[in-house]
């Protein structure tokens, strides 16, 4: 009888480190992603020198901030974010269509309001089951001369993510590198992907809108956030 009690003890104990085990990770695994992180290595810090080699593009979300009745920042000449972000956005879009390995979709590709409320955002990428998750902003501050550009993560499966998107865009620009943070917005906590918040620049800043409001400069930053993303996905 006290052997029978005995095994019955050890096996509870087996069961509680089990289930301790699959509940107490960060990041990725415990948002409890599928079939994703196996294509994932190089953001989860393995480094791996591996490509992605069943030929199957990555999907990648791109979120231009606000929209609709949503205006965001108003710049210091009156613009407003919505219509910037979309437009790097589209631009961003445009340039993967080069890319034989990636696919874009916009969580909007129109002037239309999305609900905060309602976490459309997440879920758009959610139900596409996107690989990568980006949203695209613009700063604003009552101070017109705060200046530069900082990228926003939660989840420790973003942060090699985040650094790097912002090594690109920061070196593309020119701005001032105001680092790499963690920030428990929506948009990141509800992804079940790596997730990234991209402030490219503060348009309440009058240099900074000048350029960013630029076609050139609009190129320039989509060509920096797709190099960015396939630095992340190891496909340089």
């Amino acid at each position: 009888m006290r052997k029978a009690v005995l095994t019955l003890a050890f096996l509870l104990s087996v069961v509680m480190v089990l289930l301790y085990s699959i509940h107490s990770g960060d990041g990725a695994a415990s948002r409890g992603k599928t079939g994703q992180n196996y294509r994932m290595k190089s953001l989860l810090g393995e480094n791996s020198s591996e490509s992605y080699q069943t030929g199957t593009p990555y999907k990648i979300a791109i979120d231009p901030g606000h929209g609709g009745k949503d205006h965001g920042a108003t710049g210091a000449s009156g613009n407003f974010e919505k219509d910037f972000t979309l437009q790097v956005a589209r631009k961003v879009e445009e340039l993967a269509k080069q890319e034989q390995l990636i696919e874009v979709y916009l969580t909007r590709s129109d002037d239309r309001f999305i609900s905060s409320i309602d976490r459309e955002r997440p879920e758009i990428a959610n139900q596409l089951g996107a690989d990568l998750f980006i949203s695209i902003h613009g700063n604003t501050y009552e101070d017109p001369g705060v200046s530069g550009t900082e990228t926003y993560y939660y989840y420790e499966d973003s942060q090699f993510l985040a650094e790097t998107m912002q090594k690109h865009v920061v070196q593309t620009s020119g701005f001032r590198d105001r680092g790499v943070k963690k920030e428990d917005f929506f948009v990141l906590k509800d992804t079940n992907m790596p997730a990234v918040l991209i402030e490219m620049g503060y348009l309440t800043n009058p240099h900074e809108e000048n350029e960013m409001l630029t076609e050139d400069f609009q190129y320039r930053m989509a060509s920096s956030i797709l190099e960015g993303m396939k630095e992340a996905l190891n496909l340089n």
